[in-house]
């Protein structure tokens, strides 16, 4: 297909990594979906225990929210480091690096006699976490290219998608049987099984294919990634769709439970469901991409969130519609992730096999700011209505669609 990332793929892209080194599929699929899942599971893991939290912690509301505002910063600002890192000296040893930073901050979690220790160890976590979300990208563009690396992307993204779907429950759970301070010993745990998992996959970037400039000189690289039309424009799209989400992850609670009263029990129900729009759209997306090409199926996305943003900024304004005009457009945004997340990853990714490191890294940073804007936006906006949520998804929704005209016309 014309507008298939494959066609500007560099020759040697993916045939540099020998087929005898690479690992068996599915355990490529396991290992880097576990990666990737360290975004889910360090949040929605303790997610039902926030109210315990600040009674032992003698906390309040809003420091118990900053533990998921200091892990979103530390974990968008924590990736600008690991991509260089991942291209200088490899992907392996940097994960490895950040997992133990990632037990450590759990362990220190766990350990926390007061909010601030909690949200301090949070950020520590976030660091390390996001070394394996940057690196898997990076080692997917390593091993794949064009379509089959986005289609490799949804696949990871569906299986990472059962994180957010189980993590409350399983945390509801262990804080039910052991407490809130055993979820953390519960992600030690995982961190542990993780980093013993990575050495089972061979190292993906080969020694004659990593940088040998100095770390200096690759952040300041960063700079020349920035004005590159191409990568600002797949980030853009991949941006607003995240500061949509985050919205509707902040908001939704409240516009849910207290704006249209919906029992908390079933608040979980419906926020599965966004989920599972997530994992369908993601299975679609890996069997289309393909015969349709990325950039296609790129464009189809954006122009869904933004049919989805006109019709929240309507119901928004309106009130039309109640629960289900709010509800369903939201859970149809979020759905579209299938088609825009793994996509904009992808096309950013394609141009730049020798620095998929930070590209990877500049991408997630981008794509994690834009959600604190998102979720912040709409605390601030707050008017004890649901029209803050659905204003800030909507003009979201729009700028997806938008962030299209950066891109320059596919070459064929």
């Amino acid at each position: 297909m014309s507008q298939d990332f494959a066609s500007a793929a560099p020759a040697y892209a993916v045939n540099n990594v020998a087929a005898a080194q690479r690992p068996p599929r599915l355990r490529v699929l396991a290992v880097l979906s576990a990666l990737m899942g360290f975004a889910s599971i360090s949040t929605d893991l303790y997610l039902p225990a926030m109210p315990a939290m600040a009674g032992d912690l003698h906390a309040d509301a809003g420091s118990m929210e900053l533990t998921v505002s200091g892990f979103l910063i530390g974990f968008s600002l924590g990736q600008l480091l690991w991509g260089p890192l991942g291209d200088r000296y490899g992907r392996r040893l940097p994960v490895v690096a950040g997992m133990l930073l990632f037990v450590i901050g759990s362990a220190g979690c766990g350990l926390s006699g007061s909010s601030t220790q909690m949200i301090f160890w949070r950020v520590v976590q976030a660091v390390g976490a996001c070394s394996g979300v940057v690196l898997s990208r990076a080692m997917v563009r390593d091993l794949y290219e064009g379509s089959r690396a986005a289609q490799m992307l949804s696949t990871l993204i569906t299986v990472m998608a059962v994180a957010p779907l189980l993590g409350p429950i399983v945390g509801g759970q262990v804080l039910a049987v052991a407490g809130w301070r055993a979820i953390f010993g519960l992600l030690v745990v995982v961190g542990l099984a993780t980093l013993a998992a990575l050495f089972t996959i061979p190292e993906t970037l080969p020694v004659e294919r990593r940088r040998k400039d100095s770390l200096l000189s690759v952040l300041r690289g960063y700079g020349s990634l920035l004005v590159d039309r191409r990568l600002v424009g797949f980030a853009a799209v991949g941006g607003f769709f995240f500061a949509g989400v985050y919205a509707y992850i902040a908001g939704t609670p409240f516009a849910f439970i207290e704006y249209y009263h919906v029992p908390p029990h079933l608040y979980g129900v419906l926020f599965a469901l966004g989920i599972a729009g997530i994992m369908l759209a993601n299975v679609v997306n890996a069997k289309l991409v393909t015969p349709y090409g990325s950039r296609r199926l790129l464009h189809f996305g954006a122009i869904g969130a933004a049919v989805c943003g006109v019709a929240l900024l309507i119901t928004g304004a309106t009130g039309w519609g109640g629960l289900a005009g709010l509800a369903i457009p939201l859970f149809v945004f979020v759905s579209w992730s299938g088609l825009i997340v793994a996509n904009s990853i992808g096309g950013a990714l394609q141009d730049f096999p020798e620095r998929a490191g930070a590209v990877s890294a500049l991408v997630g940073a981008l794509h994690y700011g834009c959600g604190i804007l998102g979720s912040a936006s709409v605390s601030i906006f707050a008017d004890g209505t649901p029209l803050p949520l659905a204003a800030v998804v909507g003009v979201a929704g729009l700028g997806c669609f938008l962030s299209l005209l950066l891109l320059p016309r596919a070459r064929g």
